[in-house]
């Protein structure tokens, strides 16, 4: 079941990114498609105009590879606990710093389960805020990226840091 009550676009220099909201928060976002326009739904009324607000701000920030001061609510209930758990510690790591895959597992206790890490990174519903791209593979190789390798080096760029 589509969760999402309503899908709002948000322009950057970057491209046109859609974000999705449900009644608890952002539940989604999206990198710039060349070919897909949502139908307008008209403005954003009640807590969802503030969320929107956040949105836009918190992801012209992170796309400036700076840290948002102030994210919208998150509701990335659509993940398993173990995800959320993993989404949680992606919070924690801070612009310009990177962590692999097995050092987030070790931060939330599972030190075997990188590859489950990978697998939770793959399926985060809000790309950029919930930084997943400052997670590497072994020997700070890129590793895989939901919005493909060119938006994670262009992230991890601008936030200044260099891939090997």
């Amino acid at each position: 079941m589509d969760r999402a009550l309503l899908e709002l676009e948000i322009p950057t220099p970057d491209g046109v990114f859609v974000a999705r909201y449900s009644t608890q928060g952002l539940c989604g976002l999206e990198f710039p498609q060349a070919h897909s326009r949502i139908k307008a739904a008209g403005p954003p009324r009640g807590p969802l105009r503030r969320w929107h607000r956040l949105t836009t701000q918190a992801l012209k920030s992170a796309l400036a590879g700076k840290k948002p001061r102030r994210l919208p609510p998150l509701d990335l209930s659509a993940g398993t606990p173990f995800q959320q758990q993993v989404w949680r510690q992606l919070g924690n790591i801070p612009p310009g710093r990177t962590l692999s895959y097995s050092q987030v597992a070790g931060g939330i206790g599972r030190p075997k389960a990188a590859r489950a890490v990978g697998g939770a990174c793959g399926a985060n519903p809000v790309p950029i805020l919930v930084p997943c791209h400052r997670v590497l593979a072994a020997g700070g190789r890129p590793g895989g990226f939901s919005g493909g390798l060119h938006w994670k080096r262009r992230l991890l760029a601008r936030e200044g840091v260099r891939l090997v």
